[in-house]
C-alpha cells in the first residue's frame, strides 16, 4: 500500500480541516504554522499517562508533536516540518489525540 503524498495544504484547506477538529487552533505563521489544543486534569499522573499515550500514538504515525507538559495542562502541537507548514497528517494526529481521551 502506498503511503498518500504528504503536502502543505492551502489556507482554505487549513480553515476547512480546522472545522472539524473542536478547540484545536492556529498557532504562528509560515513555516512554524501549527494547530495545538490544550488539554487539563485534576493531577499530575493523568497529565503525565496523556503524554505518554501522545508520545505512542506519534511514533504509530512517525509525526511527532511538541507538547508542553506543566502539573496539570498539557499543550500538544503539531505541524509538518517537510512541508514547512500543515499537512492532512496533522489533522489526522489532532483526530487521534483527541480519541486518545474518554468520551
Amino acid at each position: 500500500m502506498m503511503t498518500p503524498e504528504v503536502r502543505a495544504l492551502k489556507p482554505t484547506e487549513i480553515i476547512m480541516a480546522l472545522g472539524q477538529i473542536p478547540g484545536w487552533r492556529l498557532t504562528g505563521d509560515g513555516e512554524s504554522v501549527a494547530i495545538e489544543k490544550s488539554f487539563e486534569w485534576t493531577d499530575h499522573t493523568h497529565a503525565l499517562l496523556f503524554v505518554n499515550s501522545v508520545g505512542w500514538l506519534s511514533e504509530k504515525l512517525n509525526h511527532h508533536p511538541e507538547v508542553v507538559l506543566t502539573y496539570c495542562r498539557c499543550v500538544v502541537r503539531w505541524n509538518t516540518h517537510d512541508v514547512r507548514g500543515l499537512s492532512r497528517l496533522d489533522f489526522e494526529a489532532a483526530t487521534q489525540t483527541d480519541a486518545l481521551l474518554p468520551a
